[in-house]
């Protein structure tokens, strides 16, 4: 197979999952490349996402890893069928870098989303007007064909709450995130759509007070994606103007797990976040 020198994200986890298959399997590149009777090479551009991989030696590599469960082989089977697949998103390459690209497709892949905003919305959650504020604010040099891309991009993505299976999200926002002067017509439509989008069952939004202290020990917005199978390892994500990057070494993401759960348990309640929203919303009279 031809070098790829594009792989999508899911081509990238596809590599991932078995470089971490074969560790555990306590298999090396040559004992695996001897089962396909290949070259090394071959299982090396294979866990890179530099080549695909064909449907019978995958079985191959799988049963040589001792991947019985099914519901796991299906995963591996299902991201190398697809893993050439590009989505919705793919469309805007030219307005959007292949960092948020990334983070789209991870998005529509996962099935939980737990993400912490110190001074916005998180994108999910905006409303086209709230994020045409924010990137306008943050680039006022963007011409407005960017802007209308990057309004419309940020709408779509709220097709992983349409999905048969909808995206569950929880969120922690600061205080600080309600008060943004964007204009009060803005923050008055943001904030009464965060009251609406908190009915859903499968979204949880929650506020982290400005007399929290733990607020000093915020760094700056950040995600942990979660996925359907148990054979996936969650990814953390830290976005900023710049860049976004990405964490998925075992204690990084333990990290970042365990300071969202102390987030989760100082924020207020969800219920008495919505008040504090609603308090917000007055202000915006």
């Amino acid at each position: 197979m031809p070098v790829n020198r594009n792989p999508t994200v899911r081509q990238r986890r596809l590599g991932r999952m078995l470089r971490e298959a074969r560790g555990a399997a306590g298999k090396t590149i040559a004992q695996a490349a001897a089962e396909l009777d290949c070259a090394e090479s071959k299982i090396s551009r294979i866990e890179a996402a530099q080549s695909g991989i064909r449907s019978l030696d995958l079985r191959a590599l799988l049963d040589f890893y001792g991947v019985t469960d099914q519901t796991r082989r299906a995963r591996f089977q299902d991201l190398a069928r697809n893993g050439r697949e590009r989505g919705w998103w793919s469309q805007y390459e030219g307005s959007l870098n292949s960092e948020y690209s990334d983070l789209i497709a991870l998005e529509w892949d996962a099935s939980d989303l737990y993400v912490v905003e110190t001074a916005l919305i998180p994108g999910l959650l905006q409303t086209p007007a709230y994020t045409e504020a924010v990137v306008r604010t943050q680039n006022p040099a963007k011409s407005d064909e960017d802007v209308a891309a990057q309004v419309k991009v940020r709408g779509q993505r709220r097709q992983t709450f349409a999905r048969s299976t909808p995206l569950r999200l929880w969120a922690v926002i600061t205080e600080a995130a309600l008060k943004a002067d964007l204009g009060k017509d803005v923050m008055r439509d943001q904030l009464e759509s965060l009251v609406s989008l908190a009915r859903e069952t499968n979204i949880q939004i929650q506020v982290l007070p400005s007399s929290a202290a733990i607020n000093v020990a915020l760094y700056g917005p950040f995600g942990i994606l979660a996925f359907p199978e148990p054979v996936e390892t969650d990814i953390v994500y830290r976005d900023d103007l710049m860049s976004i990057v990405y964490y998925e070494d075992p204690k990084q993401v333990e990290f970042y797990t365990a300071l969202f759960r102390r987030l989760n348990s100082e924020a207020l309640p969800v219920e008495q976040s919505l008040s504090i929203i609603k308090e917000h919303i007055k202000g915006t009279d």
